[in-house]
């Protein structure tokens, strides 16, 4: 019996262009990054990096590349969130069968340019029982810890969790530690079918 569930946020929720910052860099000639820039990236993802830091770091190694680019670039990747996904969200909330749990990676910088974007930013989080980013909780996905945190604090089972992500690793390491998933493919697939698509589960 699903008690839980536990939505991604990014090609959930808002959709996004994954290629996009790569794209943007490549404008500024920048075409290879290092192995310690994706290192800072998860770090910066777990809080561990404030956005001046990353920003220097990025610097440092690409001197060519302004603050205000830089800043451009890694925004870039966020697109629309449509209003339709608040709908349905709002609706299970008000319903209030299941509790409804946000896991996302993310970071400063994209919560801030989502703050300033997305007008009912707010309302979509209250519709949540608990509201899980990364970089405030010094975890990542797919890090099991994440998973096993977010049970802790709700005394939930992984049986009675459906996780719902578009990255794979994600999505099976929570199947490994026995929840249910669904590892939804944003080009075809869309949360607000959650009900159909899923209905052996409820």
């Amino acid at each position: 019996m699903i008690e839980a569930i536990i939505f991604d946020f990014g090609d959930v929720f808002i959709n996004l262009d994954k290629e996009g910052t790569n794209r943007k860099l490549k404008e500024l000639n920048i075409t290879e990054l290092p192995e310690a820039i994706s290192e800072t990236n998860k770090e910066y993802e777990q809080g561990f990096v404030t956005s001046n830091e990353i920003a220097t770091h990025y610097q440092t190694h690409f001197p060519q590349l302004k603050e205000e680019d830089f800043l451009q670039s890694w925004n870039s990747m966020l697109l629309d969130f449509p209003e339709y996904r608040l709908k349905f969200i709002q609706k299970l909330s008000e319903e209030k069968n299941y509790k409804l749990i946000l896991l996302s990676n993310t970071n400063h910088n994209h919560i801030a340019y989502i703050k300033e974007k997305v007008p009912f930013y707010e309302v979509f989080k209250n519709c949540f029982d608990a509201f899980y980013l990364s970089h405030e909780i010094g975890m990542r996905k797919p890090n099991p810890n994440i998973f096993e945190y977010v049970l802790d604090q709700h005394a939930l089972k992984p049986e009675n969790c459906l996780f719902i992500d578009d990255t794979k690793e994600n999505t099976e390491t929570a199947d490994r530690l026995g929840f249910h998933i669904w590892n939804i493919e944003p080009t075809r697939e869309d949360v607000i079918d959650l009900f159909t698509t899923k209905k052996d589960l409820f």
